[in-house]
């Protein structure tokens, strides 16, 4: 069973089928393979592909370097991410590792893929809207004050009862319908 598939048979692979190649996989192509099996430590249902922070990959014969963006400089989570990242890569033999963080351009919430937004309603999260651009390079925060949809029963009926959830890139809400609480991702 090949990387990829072996990768969509546990569902943490969100890119399109590769086409069938008589050659064989780069060591890139291996790189950003073992990157989506790395779970995010907050929320394991995504790969740290799937949301958004690894940027770069470059894999030479002196080994790998990965570029992160953390979801925001002070996340708590970056060390773990980083020592996962270079256990995945040094477990698919594309030692040694190099993980560099990289602040600028700041991460949005814009970066989280398709399949990562899926994955994060079905984990009872709700999914930001589109962080709107503001000139170049500029990403305002917007506080979502308008009501949420509840990723649990679909209600619009809900009501936010903090700014700040488990983590400070979440808030948390309440589902007036269902009465179940649900954090939501913040859009920056």
């Amino acid at each position: 069973m090949s990387i990829d598939s072996t990768l969509r048979l546990v569902g943490l692979d969100s890119s399109p089928p590769l086409e069938v190649s008589n050659t064989a996989p780069t060591r890139t192509d291996a790189a950003w393979a073992a990157l989506h099996t790395v779970p995010d430590p907050e929320v394991p249902v995504l790969s740290v592909c799937d949301l958004g922070i690894v940027r770069e990959v470059h894999v030479s014969e002196h080994g790998t370097e990965v570029v992160l963006t953390p979801t925001y400089s002070g996340c708590p989570a970056t060390e773990v991410i980083a020592a996962s990242v270079r256990a995945a890569l040094l477990h698919a033999g594309l030692g040694p590792v190099t993980v560099l963080h990289r602040l600028a351009p700041a991460w949005t919430t814009d970066w989280i893929s398709a399949l990562g937004r899926e994955r994060l309603l079905a984990y009872g999260i709700a999914t930001p809207g589109p962080a709107c651009a503001v000139g170049e390079g500029v990403t305002p925060i917007r506080l979502n004050l308008h009501r949420l949809r509840c990723p649990r029963c679909d209600s619009a009926n809900t009501e936010r009862l903090s700014a700040f959830g488990s983590t400070a890139c979440k808030a948390l809400h309440r589902c007036l319908d269902c009465r179940e609480p649900f954090e939501h991702f913040k859009a920056i």
